[in-house]
């Protein structure tokens, strides 16, 4: 009966040679990589896109406030309050 340490030599042997039947070898690094790369990518994309989208609506609320504001239907006192309102909603 062979132990674990005995089995660790023979198989890192096995992955060494270059030959037929000789593992898949350092080459599959790459494809694995690969992967791992585009991955990331698909993600930090859809995170940006969520997170515009988020804020896309803060910024036609502030810009209705603004308008408001600027035609006299509300006071300096309200638009400053509501617009600490708006900006409240994204440290959520």
């Amino acid at each position: 009966m062979t132990t674990f340490l005995q089995t660790v030599p023979l198989l890192a042997e096995g992955w060494g040679h270059h030959g037929a039947g000789g593992g898949p070898g350092w080459w599959i690094a790459f494809p694995i990589a690969w992967f791992l790369l585009l991955a990331g990518g698909i993600t930090a994309i859809v995170l940006t896109a969520r997170r515009r989208h988020r804020l896309a609506g803060l910024r036609a609320g502030e810009a209705r406030l603004a308008e408001r504001y600027a035609a006299g239907e509300i006071d300096e006192e309200e638009y400053r309050r509501r617009m600490t309102g708006l900006r409240g909603l994204t440290d959520r």
